[in-house]
């Protein structure tokens, strides 16, 4: 599978890095199955750098050993005092981030140009790894879910289809047949995520509520519901300090994201009840239940579906370039989503009726925080297809 032109500014990124003289590890995060392995191999045939490409998600972690094997490999390949070694979900080995420090020390200290390449899955992990063991010796490259802009260039998708499906570039090929589309998400995506990434990996004392936190915020998606809500409706919920730790969990494996409420103060806004958001609508539609014709023919279930498809081109976008995604609601007053880079708040209203209608949550907010622009976007406002094509920055200029 090519990456279409629009991932071009990862592989752009990845190539100018592996150009440089070794100065940094370069950790490359994201989600299973949006093309971080493919980015890295197409980088490879263009440079003439040899390299040697190791994986650690196999059924059973291997043992720490396994890294400095791999690295020994590539030592033996250096080629005009330089090699790039990869090594793809490295942060399933225990005490990884050490021996990995261990070997990148050893080789800055013999003056080898030996590069070095970490991709994973798990944010916690990976960012737990390298704040322990490797602070000031490596940068993160970030990838995310594919967006609307790459799902129409390689898939010539339109844009309902995009918003359903969500552009999981591994399953475009079977949204013909919905009834295995939705098998190869559940089983490949999903539960692979879940079982390998979450909790193959993290102490997880009830995996099965985990499950049902992760169902409840794709049924809840783009809803509110605070933790005492959801104690209610999970069996055997434990308490709330639990819940919140299994949707960090869920975050970290880049499944889901519940966005605190936008408030003045950063203690207010972590004790707020999230707003669920699953970061790809394909997690959303899979586990729903109703085909495509049934979500487009219901304009309430269709509108949702399009308030978390901004939502998660939002927090996507948003975590490449330092962008926070809240939401606001005071009683019965909400605005959809605020974005913040620096000091500089947007708001954003999402629409899907085509007539003009009273906004009160957006005239209340604007009237108390003075944001730097509001947006409406669908309806009378901006359209879906402009809003998702245009570069988060540009609405902070």
């Amino acid at each position: 599978m090519q990456l279409p032109a629009f991932k071009r500014d990862i592989t752009e990124i990845i190539s100018k890095r592996l150009g440089e003289t070794r100065h940094f590890i370069q950790v490359i995060s994201g989600p299973r199955q949006v093309g971080k392995t493919t980015a890295i191999e197409q980088v490879l045939q263009t440079i003439d750098i040899p390299c040697h490409y190791a994986q650690a998600d196999l059924p059973a972690p291997p043992p720490v050993e396994w890294i400095g094997q791999q690295w020994d490999l590539a030592r033996m390949k250096l080629k005009d005092n330089k090699v790039i070694l990869i090594l793809d979900e490295v942060q399933k080995i225990s005490n990884w981030s050490t021996e990995v420090k261990r070997l990148w020390d050893e080789d800055t200290r013999k003056g080898n140009n030996l590069h070095v390449v970490l991709l994973g899955s798990s944010a916690l992990l990976i960012q737990k790894g390298l704040n322990e063991s490797l602070a000031g010796r490596f940068e993160i490259i970030r990838t995310t879910h594919w967006s609307w802009k790459e799902c129409q260039v390689c898939f010539n998708w339109t844009l309902d289809k995009f918003i359903y499906f969500g552009g999981y570039p591994g399953a475009a090929y079977l949204i013909d047949d919905e009834e295995r589309w939705v098998r190869y998400v559940r089983d490949a995506l999903i539960e692979t995520a879940i079982s390998k990434d979450i909790l193959l990996l993290n102490r997880v004392e009830k995996p099965a509520l985990l499950r049902q936190l992760f169902v409840m915020a794709c049924d809840y998606g783009g809803q509110i519901l605070s933790y005492q809500k959801l104690l209610g409706q999970l069996s055997d919920a434990g308490n709330t300090t639990t819940l919140a730790h299994y949707q960090q969990l869920l975050e970290a494996a880049f499944l889901i994201r519940g966005l605190p409420k936008w408030s003045g103060g950063a203690l207010r806004r972590r004790s707020s009840s999230p707003k669920w958001l699953p970061l790809n609508t394909a997690l959303m539609t899979a586990l729903a239940g109703r085909n495509f014709q049934e979500w487009r023919s219901a304009p309430d279930n269709w509108g949702r579906l399009v308030e978390v498809t901004i939502g998660a081109y939002l927090v996507n976008e948003g975590s490449k370039y330092g962008v926070e995604v809240y939401y606001w609601r005071e009683g019965n007053r909400e605005v959809d989503y605020i974005i913040q880079k620096g000091k500089k708040l947007v708001a954003i209203e999402v629409k899907t009726a085509k007539k003009r209608i009273v906004l009160p949550g957006l005239e209340l907010f604007i009237n108390r925080y003075k944001p730097f622009k509001t947006i409406t976007v669908g309806g009378p406002g901006i359209e879906i297809e402009k809003f998702l094509e245009t570069p988060i920055l540009q609405w902070f200029e």
